[in-house]
């Protein structure tokens, strides 16, 4: 396991527990636990935990943790449902696309399809998003236009968030918004835990024909702070194959289509 593993996992057990010990974390890593506190002094250093004699506690980031660290959790699954999402998608449409490691994995789907990235008239995919690393993604890898959004950056997600990137997405119409979210519920809709982006991807709502929602199964039923749209604005839901059956039914039950990659 490399570092940067390491530390995810580090900041997975802490948000699941707020402290781990040195010796606890040694055991379940298999690593020395000289490896342990090197890795917990240098995750201080950043300000993502706060050491203890013996151990670390959560940094109050343990409820949003930065993007870099989240991407080995659900990434098998993350995959399957950014396959599914991309294929969705037709040439020469507007997408909508907001920040996340779900996301990201839909960017690089839609990427590496030649149906989209050919130059012909009128055949050129657009897309619109509000964070960084996502037109990233496509910028390097494709030859699709890209549209980003202004704002504050949110360094925690790489997204844009506030009244300058609002002010470009009142002025767009996309063909579908493809939005990850950080839960989703058949009765309470789709949500943010941050308000910003929550407030962003309501534009994209708005401003959209199609909304599907892309989230693994781990976000089903689950609840957030900032409501981004209710579930009736969601046409298609696209989650793993792990979704639990009565969840899955709910929303078909709510009049949402669910896709399980």
């Amino acid at each position: 396991m490399d570092r940067y593993a390491r530390w995810n996992a580090l900041l997975e057990m802490l948000t699941d527990s707020g402290r781990v010990s040195v010796e606890e974390a040694a055991e379940r890593l298999t690593v020395s636990q000289a490896t342990i506190r090197r890795d917990f002094d240098q995750l201080a250093q950043q300000q993502m935990i706060t050491r203890t004699r013996g151990g670390a506690v959560a940094n109050g980031v343990s409820y949003d943790l930065p993007l870099r660290y989240k991407t080995a959790k659900h990434s098998a699954e993350k995959q399957r449902i950014g396959a599914a999402a991309a294929a969705l998608v037709s040439p020469g449409t507007v997408v909508g696309l907001n920040g996340g490691t779900t996301s990201t994995e839909v960017a690089r789907a839609l990427a590496v399809r030649p149906d989209l990235n050919t130059s012909a008239e009128g055949a050129q995919l657009t897309v619109v998003t509000n964070a960084l690393n996502i037109a990233n993604e496509l910028l390097v890898r494709s030859r699709m236009k890209v549209v980003v959004a202004g704002g504050v950056v949110r360094p925690k997600s790489f997204e844009l968030v506030g009244p300058l990137g609002g002010a470009l997405l009142r002025e767009v119409t996309l063909d579908v918004a493809l939005l990850g979210v950080d839960a989703i519920d058949p009765q309470l809709g789709a949500a943010a835990h941050h308000e910003g982006e929550a407030a962003m991807n309501s534009l994209m709502v708005a401003r959209a024909k199609r909304v599907v929602v892309i989230a693994d199964s781990s976000k089903l039923g689950g609840h957030a702070f900032a409501r981004i749209c209710p579930v009736d604005r969601v046409e298609t839901l696209v989650t793993d194959s792990g979704a639990a059956p009565a969840v899955v039914q709910a929303f078909r039950d709510a009049g949402v289509h669910v896709v399980c990659a």
